[in-house]
């Protein structure tokens, strides 16, 4: 179901490899994230406004809940009308979530299966194409395409063997500022010692490591609108845990993953980091 909005996707990122990226995947990566995501700003816009509003009437609901903390039910019906009141649809901002999450996921395809979205193989070549790599080379069962871009990349003179699938112009460049974003960055020290992949060793760790930062940043910044409670609640307390383990996950998640994927989280982290930033201005302006 999500080819539907993988494949258009996936033509729009080969439009920008071969136009204005200078057929570079990283920079495609890198155009094609901030395209995406500011064709999905008026939805993030939405989901700001909505949680701005709910942090303004916050004082107002913790007081309700002191009142009627013993009557749940008139509790509720005193919310509901603070809500009206304030002309408050509390599911609004959950709106823009579930419409940019088949767009996201997506996105997810596209970026780690670039033979399959952005020149249209069938499973079938790709399937052929990875089998041909041979024992001791990187081989990525759930990122087939990427470990084919790799292979062949790195040994150009085997690509007329397969030209009848998969052709020059079709290898993809992966070099992206001394980094190969076909490969997954290794928690195993030796893997710096003893193999570069093309590129200076230490530089693939920037990718979890700024995937953990740009994370974490991204989060804090979020969570400056997000309506909390006392200090001693247990929303408070899962707040506080939020903010540490989604980053943590963000770093961890991108050592399972090629480099190329983790540069995406990494744009799309930064984005939004400056995005939250400028809504935040431009809220301050209207209010002055």
């Amino acid at each position: 179901m999500l080819d539907i909005i993988a494949f258009p996707l996936g033509k729009i990122l080969k439009l920008i490899y071969d136009s204005i990226a200078f057929q570079n995947y990283g920079v495609a990566i890198v155009m094609f994230t901030i395209l995406i995501k500011s064709f999905m700003l008026p939805l993030n816009h939405r989901q700001f406004l909505s949680t701005h509003k709910m942090k303004e009437v916050q004082p107002q609901i913790q007081l309700i809940q002191d009142t009627y903390k013993n009557d749940r039910e008139q509790l509720n019906i005193e919310i509901m009308n603070i809500y009206k009141e304030n002309r408050i649809n509390p599911a609004s901002g959950c709106l823009p979530i579930f419409v940019q999450l088949p767009i996201l996921l997506s996105l997810y395809y596209v970026i780690s299966q670039p033979l399959k979205y952005m020149f249209g193989k069938s499973q079938e070549t790709i399937l052929t194409l990875y089998n041909l790599i041979p024992d001791g080379a990187a081989r990525y069962a759930n990122m087939k395409d990427i470990s084919i871009l790799s292979y062949f990349n790195n040994n150009t003179n085997e690509i007329f063997n397969v030209s009848h699938l998969l052709k020059l112009d079709e290898l993809i460049n992966l070099n992206f500022l001394g980094i190969n974003l076909g490969i997954i960055p290794s928690l195993n020290p030796d893997y710096y010692l003893t193999n570069n992949a093309g590129m200076s060793p230490f530089l693939i760790l920037l990718i979890p490591i700024l995937s953990f930062i740009t994370s974490y940043l991204s989060m804090k910044y979020s969570s400056q609108d997000t309506p909390t409670v006392d200090d001693n609640s247990f929303q408070k307390s899962i707040q506080r845990n939020m903010l540490l383990l989604a980053p943590i996950m963000s770093g961890v998640i991108a050592f399972t993953v090629p480099a190329g994927l983790g540069l995406y989280w990494i744009v799309s982290n930064i984005y939004q980091i400056f995005q939250q930033i400028l809504l935040e201005y431009s809220m301050k302006l209207k209010k002055r």
